[in-house]
């Protein structure tokens, strides 16, 4: 996948906290037998590209296109001020935020300090470095402080799984030993399917097995063979059976996600358009 390290070393800020015009979960506004998704978000690194060039005109293609919601991975050096300022003129929420594995305890309060004014609602850890990924139970135990932190400051806490997480530890796996060593009430997951997929894993038992854990959900669609990286509606994912099982399991946000995308308008265009159409 690209360098999602060197994109997430550019963050001048971190995350946040009440979401702007924040609606109610996705879990309380679709009981019916078939629903659409009643908002669709996607993350922004999708659109990188644009961003990194003109960050208000992207987020106002955005809202055209039909997106009620926004992820943050990076700032490109606005202040939370100008960002809460963008939300607003588009019309647009931003219920979460990826941001890096702080260095120390000062980094992630400040990081969460200008979070609150943007007005996220998630702080999520969304990549470890490869030097990053070992002690494992230890790992755990940061997750908790931090998700503490969090809710400190009044946010909540999320961690975005890739496919290193499905490697064998002990028993299990390195995702199962991180759902079962943090604590439910504080440590929350967003599921990114693609990757979930990537490693030869079931979102399904996954959700069956750790209700209400996955509150935030990345959609990006894997190819048939190679499981390439495709736009949603273009591969082998069910979109519908997911979001059915994971409706009553506490799904909250869905976002829209292509790591690599030839045209991030057209990318985000098909992707919202398949999703807005879709019934589970």
């Amino acid at each position: 996948m690209p360098n999602r390290r060197d994109f997430l070393s550019t963050l001048g800020l971190a995350l946040g906290a009440t979401t702007i015009g924040r609606p109610r979960a996705l879990a309380a506004m679709t009981t019916a037998a078939s629903v659409h998704l009643p908002r669709i978000g996607i993350q922004l690194y999708t659109m990188r590209s644009l961003t990194e060039k003109d960050l208000e005109g992207t987020l106002a293609k955005l809202a055209a296109i039909g997106y009620a919601e926004v992820e943050f991975a990076g700032y490109f050096g606005k202040t939370p001020e100008q960002i809460r300022a963008m939300l607003i003129a588009n019309r647009l929420s931003s219920p979460s935020s990826h941001i890096p594995l702080p260095a120390n305890d000062d980094a992630w309060q400040r990081a969460l300090a200008d979070a609150r004014i943007i007005g996220h609602e998630w702080a999520v850890i969304p990549w470890l470095d490869p030097s990053q990924r070992k002690d494992w139970g230890p790992f755990a135990d940061r997750l908790n402080h931090l998700a503490t932190m969090a809710r400190s400051a009044g946010m909540r806490f999320a961690y975005h799984n890739h496919d290193f997480e499905f490697a064998k530890e002990g028993s299990g796996t390195v995702m199962e030993l991180l759902l079962k060593n943090t604590d439910p009430s504080l440590v929350e997951f967003e599921m990114d399917l693609y990757w979930v997929t990537k490693a030869g894993a079931d979102p399904l038992d996954l959700i069956a097995r750790y209700p209400k854990r996955f509150t935030l959900m990345h959609a990006k669609d894997a190819s048939a063979g190679e499981r390439a990286i495709v736009d949603v509606g273009k591969g082998t994912i069910d979109f519908a059976k997911i979001f059915a099982q994971e409706r009553t399991s506490g799904m909250s946000h869905v976002y829209v996600e292509n790591d690599v995308p030839t045209d991030a308008i057209q990318s985000a265009t098909t992707s919202f358009q398949y999703l807005s159409n879709l019934k589970y």
